[in-house]
């Protein structure tokens, strides 16, 4: 998942976007102007018969993502000593499944396009290479379960639905051969 917030956005872009993908193909996207989630591929749109449900949840879980990601913009500013100017908070997380059945999984944030903080599952730590980061950092690492959370999160959740939506996807997914344009 890919997420990004700008501080001051141009006129008619949105202050927030989430993209979802998998195999580098857009799935979903959510944005402020918009504030549903919306499919991006015929496949996804039938994990919404299945659970009606689906698009809702998603919706609100994009909406509480979409404020958390404007204060934590705002933290940014704050930490640069930054009250003016254009400004982006970003937010990557994901997991994947190697052809050997091993898993991965990963958080990073950036604001301005540099790294602020990384997820180290094997340390349960946030890793700050920024000064401006030490005091996020050191309130996320102190937040009782919080880290434990997220890397059951990444090596367990995100893999159930890793797996959920490869099997809705197969067709186009799970292809050996590029697809041709005739």
């Amino acid at each position: 998942y890919f997420y990004s917030s700008v501080s001051e956005p141009s006129q008619g872009l949105p202050q927030f976007i989430s993209l979802g993908l998998v195999d580098g193909e857009v799935f979903l996207h959510y944005d402020s102007n918009s504030r549903r989630v919306k499919p991006r591929v015929s496949w996804m749109e039938m994990l919404g018969k299945e659970d009606p449900q689906y698009w809702d949840r998603e919706t609100q879980r994009e909406r509480s993502q979409e404020e958390a990601s404007t204060t934590d913009l705002e933290t940014g500013r704050i930490r640069y000593n930054q009250s003016e100017g254009v400004h982006t908070w970003q937010l990557m997380y994901g997991c994947e499944l190697q052809t050997d059945g091993s898993k991965r999984g990963f958080a990073q944030y950036g604001y301005d396009g540099r790294t602020f903080l990384t997820f180290d599952k094997e340390t349960l730590a946030w890793v700050a290479p920024d000064p401006q980061a030490q005091i996020t950092k050191r309130r996320w690492d102190h937040i009782p379960g919080n880290n434990q959370g997220i890397k059951s999160y990444l090596e367990e959740t995100c893999i159930e639905w890793l797996e959920k939506y490869l099997s809705y996807g197969k067709e186009t997914l799970l292809r050996t051969e590029p697809p041709v344009v005739t």
